[in-house]
């Protein structure tokens, strides 16, 4: 990309360098029109409602191809995931096929944290860069604001005379903001006096966890998205009996608030493939993947469907497995698992916490110590019944033989199809060998052989422990709490044993202890307490250490950030 004597292009200035098609002309070919689309600017649009139910029939009339990009349990900064998938999206595309890409929206925890943003990278990444990773079209504001209303009006029903009888002790809605704030994680509301309403403790998510973000995620269309919110469970009465967001009258305006958000969002690569960018639940905290809406508008216009699931693939593939699939009808046809030399050694030094100066130089040896990581995430994939080929996103850094050590080990010792990844520096000139192993796959791969890790039938109970046991490495369950309690009242008295289960754990370990790196045995997974998420549709499980509000670091991103006043950014990656 540049001789030893240029300085590297830095994702933003890559992004202001590319040339940009007009959003309606990139997505004419691929069968929507001018009225199709509502208009951010020249380089961004959402689609409106009747282009959505048009691509869905088309969707129905012809095979569509569903490709997940998943990865091993990644560095805490993050190994390439969306970068694969814009990369492979591209590549597909220059080999012949046409290929959509639907990814998440970067929520502004991560962007002004550690992780930076979820634009992708380098010559893979979407545009316009900086709109996406900050403000965008305002999805996450209207789904901000939306959760605050329903917080509002419930403290407003429990102030003005409570007549719903809500017990201020049994309160599960809090409020939210799309920031990682610690300081928020458990509050005081209601200080001042009368005026100032009734005194409780509440408590902040970020707003990428709140139930709002999934229901969005999942729902079909504006009628499903608002049958989903009124059933939303926000606190409960004296006698224990749920109330919901139609009960405090909240279902209109805040489906009202989502008008515009439900719309996915189209933007295009730096090499002009299509891209959906819409939603954005975290996989440690929510279901982890874009919305199900944008899924089925990229099937009625590409034969190949490329999208993500975030954080290692215990967390967001088991979830797009086990979850999205069922509730979206869907069948993967192949799995990118993405590895790197980095998260290989992390997983192989012998030290806690990491010093990642020192395990760049780590070399072989403490890579393949790191391999039985990597080996469970691709053992754990092929229970589900879908081909995996494990792509090794190559870094700067990283040696030939370092990168040949991962390939021939995927190859020889797992059986597997493997290839290096230089997407990043190379776009889909860098991507062609990981192209055509996914092509391969998807051939080959047999949908009647594609199943969940447990049935609906069974108990809230036995779905937690296969996903612990099945996936994380896990001998068994701990209930700790009042967890037992919580899934009897899911069972018992609303109704949702037959629903899946999403558990927010930690997505630094297969375990909910951060510092086990590798795969770890000989632990049991501690689950704290089980709520509904009744409008999303399934039931989610916390282990002890989950945290739905992060922190900002010692140093944030943030404060290596900056614009000039010609309006030129610089820090944003």
């Amino acid at each position: 990309m540049s001789s030893d004597n240029e300085p590297i292009p830095t994702d933003y200035e890559l992004a202001q360098a590319a040339e940009m098609e007009p959003i309606w002309e990139l997505v004419e070919p691929w069968g929507l029109g001018l009225d199709d689309l509502q208009y951010f600017g020249e380089y961004t649009a959402k689609v409106k409602h009747h282009a959505i139910d048009r691509l869905r029939e088309q969707a129905e009339e012809k095979e569509n191809n569903l490709v997940l990009v998943t990865g091993m349990t990644p560095t805490p900064k993050g190994e390439g995931k969306t970068v694969t998938t814009v990369g492979l999206g591209q590549t597909l595309n220059h080999l012949g096929e046409d290929a959509m890409i639907a990814i998440r929206e970067p929520s502004l925890g991560p962007v002004f944290g550690v992780k930076g943003g979820a634009a992708g990278g380098g010559r893979s990444q979407v545009l316009p860069m900086e709109d996406i990773n900050l403000h965008f079209t305002g999805d996450l504001h209207a789904l901000t604001s939306a959760h605050n209303l329903i917080a509002a009006m419930l403290d407003a029903k429990i102030s003005q005379g409570n007549d719903l009888e809500i017990d201020v002790n049994d309160v599960s809605w809090p409020r939210a903001l799309d920031m990682n704030d610690r300081v928020l994680r458990e509050t005081v509301i209601g200080l001042g006096g009368k005026t100032g309403g009734t005194p409780r403790e509440a408590s902040f998510l970020l707003t990428a966890a709140s139930e709002l973000m999934a229901v969005l995620c999942l729902a079909s269309d504006l009628g499903d998205l608002k049958e989903r919110i009124a059933r939303i469970i926000v606190a409960y009465t004296e006698d224990g009996d749920p109330v919901t967001v139609d009960d405090i009258e909240a279902t209109g305006p805040v489906t009202m608030l989502l008008r515009d958000a439900i719309k996915p969002n189209v933007v295009q690569t730096i090499e002009g493939t299509p891209a959906f960018v819409h939603g954005g639940p975290f996989a440690n905290i929510a279901h982890g993947t874009n919305s199900l809406i944008a899924d089925k508008a990229a099937f009625g216009m590409g034969d190949y469907l490329v999208t993500e699931a975030g954080f290692g693939s215990d967390l967001g593939a088991e979830k797009f497995m086990d979850i999205v699939c069922r509730l979206g009808d869907m069948t993967p046809n192949a799995v990118v698992l993405v590895s790197s030399v980095r998260a290989l050694q992390y997983h192989g030094a012998d030290m806690w916490p990491v010093d990642y100066d020192a395990i760049d130089e780590s070399g072989v040896d403490t890579l393949r110590k790191g391999f039985e990581n990597l080996d469970r995430h691709v053992s754990n994939l092929q229970k589900f019944g879908v081909p995996v080929v494990v792509a090794v996103n190559r870094f700067p850094d990283d040696t030939d033989e370092e990168v040949e050590a991962v390939l021939e080990h995927c190859r020889e010792d797992l059986s597997v199809r493997a290839a290096e990844s230089e997407v990043f520096e190379k776009g889909s000139e860098g991507g062609e060998d990981l192209g055509n192993n996914v092509l391969e796959a998807v051939e080959e791969s047999d949908e009647s052989e594609f199943r969940h890790l447990y049935d609906d039938d069974a108990s809230l109970q036995e779905k937690i422990e296969t996903v612990a046991t099945e996936i994380y490495g896990a001998d068994g369950v701990k209930f700790t709490g009042g967890a037992l309690d919580d899934i009897e009242r899911m069972e018992d008295e609303l109704g949702l044993g037959d629903v899946p289960v999403c558990i927010s754990k930690t997505f630094h370990s297969f375990s909910d202890d951060a510092s086990k790196k590798g795969a770890p045995e000989g632990w049991d997974l501690e689950i704290s307490e089980v709520y509904p998420s009744a409008g999303a549709g399934f039931v989610v499980a916390l282990t002890a250490d989950a945290l739905t509000m992060p922190g900002l670091p010692a140093r944030p991103a943030a404060a290596d950030m900056d614009i000039d006043a010609d309006g030129n950014i610089s820090g944003l990656f």
